[in-house]
């Protein structure tokens, strides 16, 4: 039986999407819940996947071509027999990892993902239907795991291809267009340039004692909390959502000609994928503890990397803090996440000479930069706001004890 394959219902923010990559040609086999095409669209990319065994008839969008919410996209034929299956193609499965998935259903795409990461099937918390294992528990499953000690390969840049009638020695270029979500990042940072008063305040942050009780409690912090380990980004969370509280104006936003203080404090982290930088949100953060918030942070780089974050995951931040050190930034001017009127940016820890009471020591020291808008918040504020961090860095007790 002939069916319509469709774009999935866009969200009210997303006005339409482009046919970034489809995984199956017609006329190819596919599986019940197997991925057929991705919808890249200017905040997220959506996957669209079979809805029983068959075979795609025919192909409607073709890749690049814009599609609407609901749009007509292809055709598939149910129960019929085509190609071979992809699924057949790839690598076979460890023995260990046969064995245990006896009793396992696998979606085609759960399996493809377990034989590429060469995972036990039975280690993975399975949630799908009549106890179906599913892409989405596999991915679940690998942002969980502790991240590799080792560095990761760079990505390949674009191959830049010389004309070979072209002169002896000229210089090879390569023209790609922007993916929907880079021109959405490209648009977002023009327009805070351009349209908003922005300023940067900068100060510095003694870092020994968060890193002395970082070494301190990180074991006992690990073993209490199921393998969580403690990180530097909690204790800034945690610091930002504090002084969120005491200077409101940087938790604020502009609405037109109104301001809105914000009763809570949603903070974005900003997080680097291939496709971009993207800004999912911990909501409530100022009740959230110390794991949780790693936990959601390291979840959220997860599904970053596999294009997983929902729009609503990343919606409705009240202040971005954004992490340029992890990359080896000493300084830098963050750019404001509009309607935010602030964003606290991070920076590598360097040993310096500094002078403490009269002698000089080695401190390992940070860089911290406020960028606000001068519209909503006066100089005053963001430095106090700032300052305010510092202190807490700086004497951790502070921010449990709120002063």
């Amino acid at each position: 039986m002939s069916t319509e394959i469709k774009a999935p219902t866009f969200p009210e923010s997303v006005a339409d999407g482009t046919i970034a990559t489809w995984h199956k040609q017609a006329g190819e086999h596919v599986a019940r819940d197997e991925l057929i095409v991705d919808i890249e669209t200017d905040k997220v990319v959506l996957e669209v996947v079979a809805p029983d065994d068959g075979i795609i008839e025919s192909i409607v969008k073709n890749e690049g071509d814009i599609v609407l919410s609901g749009e007509v996209i292809g055709k598939f034929l149910a129960g019929a027999t085509g190609s071979a299956p992809a699924v057949s193609e790839a690598a076979p499965v460890s023995n260990d990892a046969a064995s245990s998935s006896d009793n396992l259903i696998l979606s085609p795409a759960a399996k493809k993902l377990v034989q590429e990461n060469n995972l036990n099937p039975s280690d993975i918390v399975a949630t799908g239907k009549d106890g179906r294992l599913t892409k989405e528990d596999v991915v679940n499953h690998l942002a969980a795991k502790p991240v590799a000690s080792a560095p990761a390969k760079p990505a390949a840049a674009p191959a830049l291809v010389t004309d070979p009638d072209a002169p002896q020695g000229a210089r090879a270029e390569k023209r790609v267009p922007m993916t929907r979500l880079r021109a959405s990042i490209a648009r977002r940072l023009l327009d805070a340039s351009q349209n908003t008063a922005m300023l940067t305040t900068f100060n510095e942050v003694n870092m020994k004692p968060l890193m002395d009780l970082r070494k301190q409690y990180k074991e006992l912090f690990q073993q209490k909390h199921d393998g969580t380990k403690l990180g530097f980004m909690s204790l800034f969370v945690k610091a930002s959502a504090e002084a969120l509280k005491r200077f409101p104006a940087v938790n604020a936003s502009i609405d037109g000609d109104e301001m809105v203080y914000h009763g809570y404090q949603d903070i974005g982290v900003a997080v680097s994928s291939e496709k971009g930088l993207v800004v999912p949100v911990l909501r409530d953060a100022d009740g959230m503890s110390l794991a949780k918030i790693e936990n959601s942070i390291r979840e959220f780089g997860g599904k970053a990397k596999n294009g997983k974050l929902t729009i609503e995951e990343m919606t409705g931040g009240t202040f971005t803090i954004s992490n340029g050190g992890v990359f080896g930034s000493l300084m830098s001017t963050p750019i404001l996440n509009p309607p935010q009127t602030a964003i606290l940016g991070m920076h590598k820890i360097q040993e310096r000479p500094m002078a403490v009471d009269g002698e000089v020591v080695i401190l390992p020291m940070m860089y911290l930069a406020v960028s606000y808008d001068h519209r909503m918040i006066d100089g005053k504020e963001a430095v106090q706001f700032l300052v305010a961090i510092k202190e807490m860095i700086e004497d951790p007790a502070r921010i449990l004890l709120e002063i």
